[in-house]
């Protein structure tokens, strides 16, 4: 993932028309690689690696999150927020770094988030409106590695609205839940950001979230649906030129959940043509 993003103009364009953003799969294909790299850190800690995973989750899609605010807000604004976002999302590492090093880097999860949400107060003391209940959000996030109970409660305060920032807060929200084993709590707000006409996150993400919930209750039938609905979604898609468009990470996966539970219902799923190499 990018260490640094550009932050240009956002207030000033504002009321300009701005072009449709879509949130592919941001969980399976960039989260993953970072989850399992966590998941070795945290090895035989029990509940804490589930809480630091989601949390690196839900730091991972902050980034995804940012490009919404292009364009939105003053440039002494945006430096501050993109200076803390820096911060969150720097590399955890215990190795000493080279004297040439130019990239601050820290030993834990705990100690990057508390430098992060230092400096995500700095911005809502300073900048007012949309920018401090953003800061507020990532405050809320990054605190998930500080003081999970604390965190989850202005994740609920901030859920309460209909901007973006209560949206990306009810995802982070329905994250807490299902690692706190309250699947029909998580289910609920799954189902509410699935019925939005615009959730922020990929509606295949939310959906594919929705499933596991159903294969976690033991609900196999809805389960499948779930997964055989985004997999036929997916392969039924087409690109701008009217061509089979590319599977994404999450419809492949939710492809293999057909396959896995319910081999028959899986042959209903189109196969896809493979793309030409020479892009025909």
């Amino acid at each position: 993932m990018a260490r640094k993003r550009r932050f240009e103009q956002l207030e000033a364009a504002a009321s300009a028309p701005q072009k449709k953003e879509t949130y592919v799969d941001p969980l399976q294909s960039r989260v993953l690689p970072r989850v399992e790299e966590a998941g070795k850190r945290l090895e035989g800690k029990g509940r804490t690696i589930l809480y630091a995973i989601g949390a690196l989750i839900l730091l991972v899609l902050i980034g995804l999150f940012v490009a919404r605010w292009m364009n939105k807000s003053g440039s002494a604004a945006q430096a501050a927020l993109g200076k803390a976002i820096e911060t969150s999302q720097a590399q955890v590492t215990d190795a000493p770094q080279p004297a040439t090093a130019t990239q601050k880097t820290y030993k834990t999860e705990k100690e990057r988030s508390e430098a992060a949400i230092a400096q995500f107060q700095q911005v809502v003391d300073q900048y007012g409106g949309s920018v401090a209940e953003k800061a507020k959000y990532f405050i809320a996030v990054n605190k998930l590695f500080v003081d999970r109970p604390a965190a989850i409660s202005e994740l609920e305060q901030i859920s309460s609205g209909s901007s973006d920032s209560a949206k990306m807060a009810k995802f982070a929200l329905a994250q807490t839940r299902v690692e706190d084993n309250r699947l029909d709590d998580a289910l609920n707000i799954y189902q509410e950001l699935a019925n939005m006409s615009d959730p922020i996150v990929a509606k295949e993400t939310i959906n594919f979230e929705i499933a596991k919930i159903y294969e976690k209750q033991g609900k196999k039938d809805q389960a499948v649906e779930a997964y055989f609905n985004i997999a036929k979604n997916a392969a039924e898609a087409k690109d701008m030129d009217g061509k089979p468009a590319r599977m994404s990470q999450t419809a492949s996966d939710a492809k293999d959940k057909v396959k896995e539970l319910a081999p028959e219902k899986a042959k209903e799923i189109p196969e896809q043509e493979p793309a030409s190499p020479f892009g025909d």
